[in-house]
């Protein structure tokens, strides 16, 4: 398989749309046109790990964080990115990441924090904003299934739940074309009307491109007539954390002792017991203490997160528990979703786990 074939798939399954601005998602090693035979996965790409690939035979490795985050203007081998990059460009090994789009995607790494948990009812905690577009054409009424199908196939009208959502009207369009048209009904120098059918769906923006390509290549008008809006609406299915609930209300020292074991971290850090059950949790994989206004305004009776500051724990003012898991810990399982949905899609191409541990931080 080519390198590109998996990189593409990526990109489209986990939208690269999703990733903070700051983010540097996506292949960041290699030629897209290279021949890969298997994969590592990790959260963190270190010289260990690069290592690891080249003594396992792994010519991909695909990570949660990314190498790169910031523009490099030399490499000499002076830092330890540096020294990645040039050796794994000496051992042709490609490097690719997801990353906050991770984060954002609709079955996640908070999503998959809250299955570990075994929550219930488990809903985005803050949804993505400014990432859907809404699409509107015209459409002869003898091509309209043709088109409509065509956009559809190609992303356009998921709601939610919902696939293939769209809404038509009936009307009239009219043209007249000039001598070097090539009209699809009437004769160019006359003007013409015609019975179309208004067409409106929705589409996220990552795949703007490919729905207007299959516009313009199944639609019959020489000059193609259509419309694009940015829309405000919140994507509720994607977003950063979540919430949901758990079958029976627990204890709180009970409740982080469950935490401390689902994801064996060692130096939980915690704000002052509010003497309360814990029934509703939300969490955030990462560096999440800024959606802790948002997890009380959602009811939480707990939020669990990672990198909280000294001031955040002031800031719960006994009304969540908030739990620092760390880092490492509240993400370790993003490898997870990565080798389900490559395994999903070439079931016969080779992925393993890293074995090596990446978490820089230790605990005395």
């Amino acid at each position: 398989m080519k390198l590109l074939d998996l990189s593409s798939y990526l990109d489209s399954v986990v939208p690269l749309s999703f990733q903070e601005d700051y983010d540097n998602s996506g292949l960041q090693v290699g030629f897209p046109g290279k021949e890969i035979s298997s994969a590592l996965l990790t959260l963190d790409v270190t010289e260990d790990v690069l290592d690891e690939a080249v003594n396992t035979g792994c010519d991909l490795i695909i990570s949660h964080h990314p190498l790169i985050f910031n523009g490099i203007k030399k490499i000499t081998g002076s830092t330890y990115t540096e020294r990645i990059l040039l050796k794994a460009i000496k051992q042709e090994i490609a490097i690719y990441s997801s990353h906050t789009n991770l984060d954002a995607f609709t079955n996640g790494v908070s999503r998959k924090m809250a299955e570990k948990l075994s929550l219930q009812n488990i809903k985005v905690l803050s949804p993505l904003k400014n990432r859907l577009l809404k699409l509107i054409t015209y459409i002869p009424e003898s091509h309209y299934k043709k088109v409509s199908e065509a956009l559809f196939d190609a992303g356009a009208g998921s709601i939610g739940n919902y696939e293939r959502c769209g809404f038509t009207s009936s009307g009239t369009g009219s043209y007249k074309g000039n001598e070097n048209s090539n009209p699809f009904a009437g004769q160019k120098g006359f003007f013409h009307t015609e019975k179309e059918m208004r067409f409106e769906t929705v589409m996220f923006s990552h795949l703007k491109t490919k729905i207007i390509k299959a516009l313009l290549e199944v639609h019959p008008y020489e000059e193609v007539a259509y419309d694009i809006y940015a829309l405000e609406n919140e994507n509720t299915e994607a977003g950063l954390g979540c919430y949901g609930v758990m079958d029976e209300a627990m204890d709180e020292v009970e409740f982080l002792n469950l935490v401390s074991s689902i994801f064996e971290a060692r130096g939980i850090r915690f704000s002052k017991l509010p003497g309360k059950k814990i029934k509703k949790v939300a969490l955030c994989g990462g560096s999440g203490a800024s959606l802790l206004n948002t997890a009380i305004a959602s009811g939480a009776d707990a939020f669990i997160t990672a990198d909280i500051k000294y001031h955040n724990f002031f800031d719960t003012d006994k009304r969540i528990l908030l739990v620092d898991a760390g880092h490492f810990e509240s993400e370790k399982f993003a490898t997870e979703i990565l080798f389900n949905l490559i395994i999903k899609k070439f079931p016969k191409f080779a992925v393993r786990f890293s074995e090596t541990n990446t978490n820089p931080i230790n605990y005395l």
